[in-house]
């Protein structure tokens, strides 16, 4: 059984084309994870609401609690740690992780930087390796293929590689960093533009991504059905889907 994690980082809780001020990037990790679905209901969600309930921002305690070494931990610092762990724990138990954003001020929204602060751990995502020179990383998820799927809308056109805009995109090229930095890398990535142009421009750029979804999840089952040994032996509890 393939397993998913379902993150949704839009500030706006409703869908664009039925709610006021509806999110464009809920829609399209909504249809992502309908559609999985949809073609094979025996699969697990896990699904994280982070625009509407954020990660903590890293604090004093916890960069206190996370470079101390665990068994020298005190109960605080465990506390201090309890909501990173249940992350990185959900993340360690997906085959495909869909995260929905937006494009905000050209990167992340706040909540999902948090979530990446959240996971990027030491001795849990990442390891060092000090006899290694000049990268002492070592990336700790490569055990078995991850999939990303980063479901974007933009406000403006041309944020997409080789557009004209694409230097002032630090969304996808951030997230794609700090994954691989974990060693997540196979990464897929389908956007929206036109949200501020709007008209004939944003409904095809949506019809757009709406097809590539569609194509994208077909292409993931099949790599998964045809693979099945890439699968985790374990899984968590499914939590309700988007």
């Amino acid at each position: 059984m393939t397993h998913l994690l379902h993150l949704d980082a839009s500030a706006r809780p409703g869908l664009a084309g039925k709610d006021e001020h509806g999110s464009h990037s809920r829609n399209l990790s909504q249809r992502f994870v309908s559609q999985w679905l949809a073609r094979r209901p025996q699969d697990g969600v896990t699904y994280r609401d982070i625009g509407q309930n954020p990660p903590s921002f890293v604090s004093h305690d916890w960069i206190a609690s996370a470079f101390t070494p665990e068994e020298r931990r005190e109960p605080w610092m465990k506390d201090a740690l309890a909501e990173s762990d249940r992350l990185v724990d959900e993340l360690l138990a997906a085959d495909v992780l869909v995260i929905g954003t937006p494009l905000y001020n050209f990167g992340m929204p706040a909540a999902l930087k948090a979530w990446v602060d959240q996971i990027v751990r030491l001795g849990r995502t990442v390891g060092i390796d000090e006899t290694r020179h000049p990268d002492p990383y070592v990336p700790m998820l490569g055990d078995r293929p991850r999939h990303v799927v980063i479901l974007t809308a933009r406000g403006g056109i041309g944020f997409g590689p080789g557009g004209e805009m694409a230097h002032m995109n630090h969304l996808e090229p951030n997230l794609v960093t700090a994954l691989n930095f974990i060693g997540i890398t196979l990464i897929h990535q389908i956007a929206i533009e036109g949200q501020e142009t709007g008209g004939e421009v944003l409904a095809a750029s949506v019809a757009n991504a709406r097809r590539q979804v569609d194509t994208l999840v077909g292409e993931l089952q099949a790599m998964f059905e045809a693979s099945p040994e890439h699968l985790a032996p374990q899984r968590l509890p499914s939590a309700a889907s988007a």
